[in-house]
């Protein structure tokens, strides 16, 4: 039986410039930060490649986890920057926000970049944005009748 959703993971190339963008600008706070270096068996045994290094850090914002990766080994491809949100795989992840024009502002302050200003969608207000390493995260300020 599935309950919900636990967390997103997301591969970056820089742990340290992660951490401090999603803990200090977004405001998610740390559960834990480990590392290996391709001495961890029941960690390949899960992800299905062996002999992984990686560091990793799990952050929690209200009922929302993100964890965040940095591997070493295997070797990994960089993810095209500018890629779209139509393409396979993971499109973005969204971040419920209260004061979004406000949440924007501060965030194209803080380097965070955004193709244009919220828009009205159904009640609802949203807009698409990127983190330091081109994933897609969206602000989202779900009308009363869409709010969890």
């Amino acid at each position: 039986m599935i309950i919900g959703l636990h967390h997103v993971a997301i591969s970056v190339p820089d742990l340290d410039k992660a951490i401090a963008f999603y803990e200090e600008t977004l405001g998610f706070e740390r559960i834990f930060l480990n590392s290996w270096d391709g001495d961890r068996t029941q960690a390949d045994r899960v992800i299905g490649v062996s002999k992984t290094s990686a560091r990793v850090v799990m952050l929690r914002a209200g009922n929302a986890y993100i964890e965040l990766w940095e591997y070493h080994n295997p070797q990994p491809k960089s993810l095209d920057d500018q890629y779209s949100p139509a393409d396979h795989g993971f499109a973005h992840i969204a971040l419920q926000v209260s004061g979004i024009h406000e949440e924007y502002e501060r965030l194209i302050e803080a380097g965070m970049t955004f193709h244009e200003p919220p828009v009205e969608l159904g009640g609802s207000l949203a807009i698409y944005g990127r983190d330091p390493f081109g994933n897609i995260v969206e602000l989202y300020e779900p009308s009363k009748e869409r709010s969890i």
